[in-house]
């Protein structure tokens, strides 16, 4: 071996993006989320990064992996996918009489990249067998009273605000989302914020027409959500929405309310940032194997290519014992934990230097 040093050229992107401080900080805030974990009495797994089965999502999209030569018998095109999430999975292991399991590893989205995005990302995720919908939004409560210590109203009392969906858009919008027409609500359309918004909301009514069928409520929504409930959320602390509209369910259970179809998810948001998203868990293995090709009928439209609708969970989900899950962005936590700007600022590496 030669001892002749090869000199290196200095680059701006070789150290990491984070400051050591932010890092330790990091790795303290971490073993405190485990510790919580294990007080509450939850066993920590941990599961395939890479497999066979992916989640089915409209916005998702997993990273394929080519395995033909990989191991013996896979033929030529074979792929797996980089897990978007532990979820498939870890409800696969409720099966095996774990009462309360967490992971916290990492996870892969295609195209996501930004102060609060990476493709590769850090996850924690939980499931207790036994809670309901009720059950899993006050255990998430907890979780956020104790990891954020910021959130309370005044010294001696913590408090997160819980919130409906329908409420929270009617208090930052003025609009019931829940309309049978809402997307021909002129109050709706007049509180976009800017023409470009206006335009795409008009685009989406215009596409559903144009196709002799509804407009895109689902996306209409997003839209406002985005433009209106969210920079309202800013100024609320952390609150959980709840009752999402039912063609929003994911992977929840519907529920009917006096007013529409609801799905059993929650979400957390701290200073309007999304932290944790969390189901009532839907069991049903037809109604999965329904959502799972509508989702991919709205893949198509969107000009994505789909996603296999059977998987191990599929044929596992009626074994699946009545739970509540939860998935926190771990790097997203630290980042408001710490008052960052960025994730870039609590991560040593993100795409770019990986």
């Amino acid at each position: 071996m030669s001892d002749v040093s090869v000199p290196v050229s200095p680059r701006d992107d070789i150290g990491p993006t984070a400051l050591p401080e932010r890092l330790v900080a990091r790795a303290d805030w971490i073993a405190r989320l485990r510790a919580w974990f294990r007080d509450e009495g939850f066993v920590e797994v941990e599961t395939p990064i890479l497999s066979w089965d992916t989640v089915v999502d409209r916005h998702l999209d997993p990273i394929p992996v080519p395995v033909a030569g990989i191991m013996p018998g896979h033929p030529p095109g074979a792929t797996m996918f980089l897990q978007t999430s532990p979820e498939f999975a870890m409800k696969r292991l409720l099966s095996l009489e774990l009462p309360a399991i967490f992971q916290i590893g990492r996870a892969f989205r295609a195209g996501e990249r930004g102060d609060r995005h990476n493709v590769e990302f850090t996850m924690a995720e939980w499931y207790r067998v036994g809670d309901d919908y009720r059950a899993g939004i006050d255990r998430l409560s907890r979780l956020t009273e104790a990891m954020f210590p910021r959130v309370r109203s005044t010294e001696s009392e913590r408090k997160v605000r819980v919130v409906s969906y329908r409420d929270l858009f009617v208090e930052a919008a003025g609009v019931d989302p829940f309309e049978p027409r809402f997307y021909d609500d002129p109050a709706a359309r007049r509180q976009l914020p800017d023409d470009s918004l206006c335009r795409l909301w008009d685009r989406g009514v215009l596409e559903g027409r144009t196709a002799n069928r509804e407009p895109d409520r689902q996306f209409l929504l997003e839209l406002l959500f985005e433009a209106r409930v969210v920079p309202f959320l800013t100024s609320q602390g952390a609150a959980i929405v709840v009752d999402y509209p039912g063609d929003q369910s994911a992977l929840a259970i519907a529920t009917e309310r006096d007013y529409g179809t609801v799905a059993e998810r929650f979400e957390l948001f701290v200073d309007g940032i999304e932290l944790a998203n969390g189901y009532h868990e839907l069991r049903d293995a037809a109604e999965l194997a329904r959502r799972n090709r509508r989702v991919n009928a709205e893949r198509a439209a969107d000009g994505k290519p789909p996603l296999p609708e059977t998987s191990r969970l599929l044929e596992a989900l009626p074994r699946m014992p009545s739970c509540a899950g939860v998935a926190l962005g771990v790097d997203r936590a630290v980042m408001v934990a710490l008052g960052a700007q960025s994730i870039d600022q609590v991560w040593a590496f993100p795409w770019e230097r990986a």
